[in-house]
């Protein structure tokens, strides 16, 4: 071998190139012989551009008076389609399982069935990232915590934080995300591996009869210091002090179905993201989460709502709260039931029945509280809306509270 000088290596970069995809390449390969085994070149992935792991690879000889000539050869043997730790992304296009999901959720035929069949892919199942969804569920997982947490704040300003932190995980927390997955016709394999069908969700399952894996376990320290600041700025979007393991933890790790079912719906959030973008993504997250009803109201637990009423109507200059029986009946038989009201000045706040007194106070006292909190502007623009657009004239500033009452 000699040196090639550098005119000669320029010449040669001007040359046409070969396909980037090996699997471009895989017919004019020629095939092994060897009896009962069917082998395949390595693999290749549309989303990401990473160097191939048996792909071809460029010998440059030199020879005296001769021009430099390109040979290629496999730098590995291939590898049997069983041993492949998922499926290749040329199986993808025969699945009509990728297909029948694709239709069933209501996506365009530009977004690839190789993608898709990659959000399909735990990390536990195929260690590789560049063909697992460990990547694409922490964009998905941001993506769907930014727009849950712009809705909510937008549209219920008054919120208090913990009732906030259990909307967002109503709406997309772990329970949330795998009974989508489910209610989406998700199956699962028994096993990952190469020969598996593209459109079944692949991870590596616990055995029967074993623990949680220790990555999974979360369990925080009881701390005494923990306030509602700190879980604003220390917390994940759920305001828990423990966060789960990031998906590139649990490589080679045994995973419940819950697990495996909400990284799917997170990478696939995030493919959307990558391949349609963020108006798509919306509209999407608009018809399959925000159009799933939650009653906000039943998430408030109020311990002493007659004290934060008193608390609230100091702060806004209102009058004094003052309760006053509306109506009874059987006071003094098994089951009586007063009405009370609780007013300031000549404004009714809130009002409600018990079999006491005192209960029926309470319980006026937490129906006004709720009708502070959940109070609804008219008109709601979210931040989001405003991505990429030259025209800001439909931008309408949100209502910005002035929090909760802190007892």
């Amino acid at each position: 071998m000699q040196r090639i000088s550098i005119s000669r290596c320029a010449s040669q970069l001007r040359a046409p190139r070969r396909p980037a995809c090996p699997c471009a390449a895989a017919n004019s390969v020629r095939r092994s012989t060897t009896p009962h085994s069917h082998r395949i070149q390595a693999r290749c992935q549309s989303t990401v551009a990473i160097p191939d792991e048996g792909g071809l690879h460029l010998e440059i000889a030199a020879n005296s008076g001769a021009a430099a000539t390109r040979k290629s050869r496999p730098s590995s043997q291939p590898l049997p389609l069983e041993k492949l730790p998922s499926p290749h992304p040329s199986a993808a296009e025969r699945s009509t399982k990728l297909h029948a999901l694709r239709s069933r959720l209501s996506l365009p035929p530009r977004f690839p069935l190789q993608a898709l069949a990659r959000t399909l892919v735990h990390a536990s199942a195929d260690p590789n990232p560049a063909f697992n969804n460990a990547s694409l569920s922490i964009l998905g997982r941001h993506l769907l915590g930014y727009y849950t947490s712009e809705w909510l704040l937008c549209n219920y300003p008054r919120l208090p934080m913990p009732v906030v932190f259990a909307a967002v995980e109503a709406y997309i927390g772990p329970k949330a995300l795998a009974t989508i997955a489910s209610e989406w016709g998700i199956e699962a394999a028994a096993e990952p591996g190469g020969e598996v069908d593209s459109g079944l969700l692949q991870f590596k399952r616990i055995a029967s009869g074993d623990g949680l894996p220790e990555a999974l376990r979360r369990q925080a320290p009881w701390k005494w210091n923990v306030t509602t600041t700190h879980k604003i700025m220390r917390t994940d979007e759920f305001g828990s002090t423990n966060a789960p393991p990031s998906p590139h933890a649990l490589q080679k790790t045994p995973v419940p179905m819950e697990e495996a079912a909400q990284s799917f719906v997170r990478a696939l959030i995030g493919a959307l993201h990558v391949h349609l973008g963020s108006p798509l993504v919306k509209r999407f997250f608009r018809d399959h989460f925000l159009s799933r009803h939650l009653d906000i109201s039943t998430l408030f637990d109020f311990r002493t709502p007659t004290r934060d009423l008193s608390r609230l109507c100091a702060r806004e200059g209102f009058e004094a709260p003052v309760a006053r029986l509306i109506s009874e009946t059987g006071r003094l038989s098994r089951h009586p039931v007063f009405v009370v009201g609780v007013y300031s000045g000549k404004d009714k706040l809130g009002e409600g029945a018990g079999s006491s007194l005192d209960e029926a106070r309470t319980r006026a006292a937490a129906a006004a509280l709720k009708a502070w909190y959940l109070y609804k502007p008219v008109e709601v623009t979210v931040p989001s809306s405003m991505e990429g657009e030259l025209d800001t004239s439909k931008w309408r500033p949100n209502f910005v509270d002035c929090g909760e009452v802190i007892v």
